[in-house]
This record gives structure tokens, sequence and C-alpha cells, in this order.
């Protein structure tokens, strides 16, 4: 397959996003993640401990309940919504998230380090030129702003609380099991 040369970014009429390794071992990692929490919050009880669906896939949940009484029984037997409202608003951001790897993986054009389009089996980088490079930032731009937003709330939420579901931990296990995973 021939291969034709890549301009630099100055002469090119439109568009170019290159989504970084960083970025994109990121979303390969956080995805599962988001789906796994969501799926233990919109399913509980029945995924926490002694429920039908807790083992073996929400085991290491019963941890993360002694961590952040929101996520155990506290919360449910208060009725408090946060939880499932926040774990509601994953559902639409990962969506977005999945949309912005289908348009890294769909329209890139992969290039190697001399600037050549190649076909596979070579180390390249993937570029995203024109309207699919600008909607990917967009999308990915909006989906970054959703986790930012959920985390800030979440933390805005306990210290306005009082510190109320998280205060009995000390601070190696709140470091460990709580700062590091939000």
């Amino acid at each position: 397959m021939a291969s034709r040369p890549l301009h630099d970014r100055q002469s090119l009429d439109m568009w170019v996003h290159t989504p970084t390794g960083l970025t994109l071992a990121w979303l390969a990692i956080s995805i599962p993640l988001v789906i796994w929490d969501t799926g233990y919050v919109m399913l509980r009880p029945l995924t926490m401990p002694g429920g039908s669906l807790h083992w073996p896939v929400w085991v290491p949940y019963e941890i993360y309940m002694r961590t952040d009484f929101i996520y155990g029984w506290k919360a449910i037997n208060e009725k408090n919504g946060f939880t499932a409202a926040q774990a509601s608003m994953n559902i639409p951001e990962t969506l977005l998230y999945i949309y912005y790897l289908y348009l890294v993986y769909t329209y890139n054009t992969r290039v190697s380090a001399d600037r050549e389009v190649v076909s596979a089996g070579v180390p390249t980088r993937r570029y995203l030129l024109g309207e699919p490079g600008a909607l990917a930032v967009v999308v990915g731009f909006a989906a970054a702003t959703m986790t930012f937003s959920k985390t800030f709330l979440y933390g805005l939420n306990e210290a306005f609380s009082g510190w109320s579901h998280v205060r009995q931990n000390e601070w190696t296990e709140l470091i460990m099991y709580w700062i590091i995973p939000k």
C-alpha cells in the first residue's frame, strides 16, 4: 500500500486533533470502572452484602461501604438519593466517552514518526482531521467537564454535610479508599 505524506499542521486547512496515549489509557481503565460503579449503585440493595448480585462482582464494595457510608446502608435507610443521582449522571458521561473513542478509532489517520500515513504494524500516532477531529474535542471536553463537575460536587456534598459519610476513617483509609478512587 502506498503512503502519502501528512503535511505539517500550519499547512492544513482543517482542524487536527491528536489524542494522547495517556488519555486513551485513562479511558480504557476508567470506562469499565465507572460502568461497574454505576451498576453497583443502581442495583442496590441487590449488589450489597447479602444481596443476590453481591458475589462475585461487587464484593470489593464491602470496603467502600465502610469507607463512604453514602454507598452503604446508611444512605439507603435515610433515602439519600445523592449517590443514585450522581450514578445516573455517569450514564451520559460514559456514553460521551465511548462516542469520543468511536470517533478516535473510526475517523483517525495513522501517521508514523516520519509523518507518513501508514498501515497496521508500524508505530503510529492517531490524528483526527477536520470535522471528526473538532467533534471529538467538543465531545471529550463535555465528558471531561462532567467528570470534573461530579467529582467536585461529590466533595462539596461531603463538606457541606459535615463529612458525615467519611469522617469515621483514618487519613490513610480516607486517602486510599476515598480520595484516590475519586
